[in-house]
């Protein structure tokens, strides 16, 4: 059975960092597009980052570009530096063999969450 399992959430002060991981059991998801993505209580599942399997090539979303990072080895890992109260979300994992991923409905796969909540 594939199964993505995300890590690392807590509870933490605005202004502090936080390290997300994503590990794969069944299979590897070495060949895959691995995104992030989060959902607050009440709204649609937002995209967040995403890195490429070859290329190593990473696009996030704006509201997150310049604090979040998102790398990858043998696990998926979502550094939060400088986190926010509005980052306050259940965090997702998400593997896609699909080219170039746009929408959380293009990712097949899918951990989940981790909650990370950030107080003001």
């Amino acid at each position: 059975q594939v199964q993505l399992v995300e890590s690392g959430g807590g509870l933490v002060q605005a202004g502090a960092s936080l390290r997300l991981s994503c590990a794969a059991s069944g299979r590897t998801f070495s060949n895959a597009v691995m995104g992030w993505f989060r959902q607050a209580p009440g709204k649609e599942r937002e995209f967040v980052a995403r890195i490429s399997s070859s290329s190593g090539s990473t696009y996030y979303a704006d509201s997150v570009k310049g604090r979040f990072t998102i790398s990858r080895d043998n696990v998926v890992y979502l550094q939060m530096n400088s986190l926010k109260p509005e980052d306050t979300a259940v965090y997702y994992c998400a593997a896609t063999y699909r080219a170039h991923p746009r929408r959380a409905s293009e990712y097949d796969y899918w951990g989940q969450g981790t909650q990370v909540t950030v107080s003001s």
